[in-house]
């Protein structure tokens, strides 16, 4: 019996084949949790459409996993923006699995036109950013929530943030916005929840080696270049106290924490997972 036999946990952003929400669904499911796993396309989102596509199967090859771990699960293509879709997704979880009691918000827009200087950065790209990242996480958890206090489940809500939601760095105005505001919202919702025993907390993992980064390997003529990828992915890993890059297993390892009874006296936090980058 694993310490998650008998829950029920829904993942978003579960599509990539390096990302942190496979990585998430794997461990939960390890600990015996039955899934829910979303994304907003069947394979994952593309940073840069001219590296090579692989033959990975997405958020069926993850469900895949799943299975082969013994567990149930569910799969759903997912906009976190739309709430009718979220409703959708809620309802075929309920009649799957009968409950949700962990909640895992990872998805997140992917990096693009907002990684400018403020006073280049449109208004459509900042937008876009602050939907996905603070908005989608917003209705995801208010739905979820909403269905955990009328069964009086006593749940566990689990924000994925940044390093970047406690320090800001340039040319990334949207997406520390977007995070520092998720640490807001944890905080509010965890007050808000704490009284039915449910507990609101975030992750702020450092740079991860994922399908997000791949960016660091396009060209200025928007060609790939996998040896520019490696070679800045390094440059990273140096600045790193522990001497490498956060792993999708690194924070799916809190996130099991946290979502088990272990963590129940937890609420309201905003969790480093960053190798010593970041130590307040």
């Amino acid at each position: 019996m694993g310490r998650l036999s008998g829950k029920v946990a829904m993942v978003t952003g579960c599509g990539g084949e390096r990302g942190v929400g496979r990585a998430i669904a794997r461990r939960l499911a390890a600990d015996g949790a039955d899934l829910v796993v979303t994304d907003v396309a069947p394979t994952g989102t593309r940073v840069v459409a001219s590296k090579p596509a692989t033959q990975w199967g997405g958020l069926e090859a993850v469900a895949a996993e799943i299975r082969a771990a013994g567990q149930r699960v569910v799969t759903a293509l997912l906009d976190i923006r739309s709430s009718r879709q979220i409703d959708d997704v809620i309802a075929r979880a309920l009649e799957s699995h009968g409950r949700i009691d962990i909640l895992v918000n990872n998805a997140a827009a992917p990096p693009g036109a907002d990684r400018l200087p403020v006073i280049e950065l449109s208004e459509e790209a900042w937008d876009a950013v602050l939907d996905v990242n603070l908005k989608g996480t917003f209705l995801v958890s208010k739905a979820v929530a909403t269905q955990m206090l009328r069964q009086k489940i006593r749940g566990r809500i689990i924000n994925i943030a940044s390093d970047k939601a406690k320090v800001g760095s340039a040319n990334l105005a949207a997406y520390c916005t977007s995070k520092f505001g998720l640490i807001g919202f944890t905080q509010a919702l965890a007050m808000e929840l704490a009284p039915a025993g449910i507990t609101v907390n975030a992750i702020c993992p450092g740079g991860i080696d994922t399908e997000r980064v791949d960016y660091l390997g396009r060209r200025e003529d928007g060609s790939y270049d996998e040896a520019r990828r490696v070679e800045r992915i390094r440059q990273l890993a140096a600045m790193v106290p522990l001497g490498r890059l956060t792993t999708p297993q690194d924070v799916a390892e809190m996130a099991a924490f946290l979502a088990s009874d272990a963590a129940e006296y937890i609420t309201g936090q905003a969790i480093n997972v960053s190798g010593g980058t970041i130590m307040h």
